[in-house]
């Protein structure tokens, strides 16, 4: 089949989105029967280049605007102008990546849209007004324009159905994998590299994310110093204004030998610290799905996280759930498995065999069953 695909995060965003949209590309480079063509407004071969990739074995094109106009307003490119570009090809599916298709195809190409979650729904005030409009108006239109919505979690999917009155059967929850990188032991080498550089301690509690106030970092911090628990905390994200507060918050207490926020982590360290780390935790209010907490089993190291939302999806039984905001629960759950290495030990052990689900051949799989369905 011929199948196109809405690559801008693929090619321009690092994380999240982008993660997702590499994800799935990749998937598609390894079908030789198939051609894929990948819609961009523009290339940034420093955070994706196909011709690098061990996967690609079949025809794959980049199309970017052509007209000045497109080149200059790309979102009108992405959203109207993009029709002339996809008349040329002789394509079967189009698949929007990140929660949007084009609004000219009609019925010329069968589409599906992925739909990562409906957060600026739930939580308006995480988000200026004029954003909120139009990201309803995109993700609502592009859920009734398109023939099938991937939702990346079964919690996404209700909340589909919830607030723009899909029909289920519209949707099917196809879930996400992580990074190969995650998968497999770092080398000794880069694991003795990352230590040193970062001055890691041999036991560590770590939170990864983007550092803002929906992930709650700053409560780990507060259950540790709250509950006297003195094992070291590594924070990895993006530097913020929340950043900013918990750094107030651990200059006032004194934490400074303590606490260590990252900002410049690379993805080749990343695994490294998972490997690591004795406790992952991961607070947040909610979520889409949560990829670093499938980062984590697959790491080998347990997770604490948040009750509600999709937790329990990419967690499993075996992971330990804290009402969010409770500090004192989160406090005696870090507690509980710092003290208990026989209970350390099982959570590694089940986290393991639970994340198998989530195998990147599984989710291949999946992803090309709704594939096929569709053309049917």
């Amino acid at each position: 089949m011929n199948i196109a695909f809405d690559a801008k995060r693929a090619f321009n965003n690092k994380s999240g989105l982008g993660n997702y949209s590499r994800d799935i590309i990749r998937a598609a480079l390894q079908k030789p029967e198939d051609c894929i063509y990948l819609f961009s407004p523009k290339i940034n071969n420093s955070i994706f280049n196909i011709d690098k990739l061990e996967s690609k074995s079949i025809s794959v094109s980049t199309i970017l605007p052509e007209e000045p106009v497109d080149k200059i307003f790309s979102g009108y490119w992405r959203s109207f102008s993009i029709i002339k570009n996809i008349s040329k090809l002789d394509i079967d599916i189009y698949h929007g990546l990140s929660n949007e298709i084009p609004l000219t195809l009609g019925k010329s190409v069968k589409t599906i849209v992925t739909i990562h979650d409906l957060i600026f729904k739930r939580y308006p005030q995480w988000y200026k007004a004029f954003d909120r409009l139009i990201y309803d108006w995109k993700f609502k239109t592009a859920c009734n324009n398109s023939d099938k919505i991937i939702a990346i979690s079964e919690q996404t999917k209700a909340d589909i159905i919830n607030f723009y009155g899909v029909e289920a059967s519209k949707i099917e929850v196809v879930y996400q994998t992580c990074n190969e990188s995650f998968k497999k032991p770092a080398s000794q080498k880069l694991i003795a590299l990352v230590k040193e550089k970062y001055s890691l301690p041999d036991t560590f509690i770590l939170n990864v994310g983007t550092i803002e106030p929906r992930k709650n970092a700053l409560n780990i911090v507060k259950a540790m110093h709250q509950h006297k628990l003195d094992t070291p905390l590594v924070i990895i994200g993006r530097n913020t204004k929340y950043a900013e507060e918990i750094k107030e918050y651990i200059d006032i207490h004194k934490l400074d030998s303590q606490v260590k926020i990252l900002h410049e982590v690379s993805n080749q360290e990343l695994p490294v610290f998972y490997q690591l780390a004795k406790i992952f935790i991961y607070p947040s209010t909610f979520e889409g799905f949560g990829i670093p907490i499938i980062e984590a089993l697959y790491s080998g190291t347990p997770v604490i996280t948040s009750k509600g939302s999709c937790f329990s999806e990419p967690g499993g039984e075996n992971s330990i759930y804290v009402e969010l905001n409770n500090i004192e629960a989160l406090a005696n759950s870090i507690s509980s498995l710092l003290n208990n290495n026989e209970q350390c030990q099982i959570m590694r052990q089940k986290g393991l065999e639970y994340v198998t689900k989530f195998d990147t051949n599984i989710v291949n799989e999946q992803l090309y069953k709704v594939y096929n369905e569709l053309l049917k």
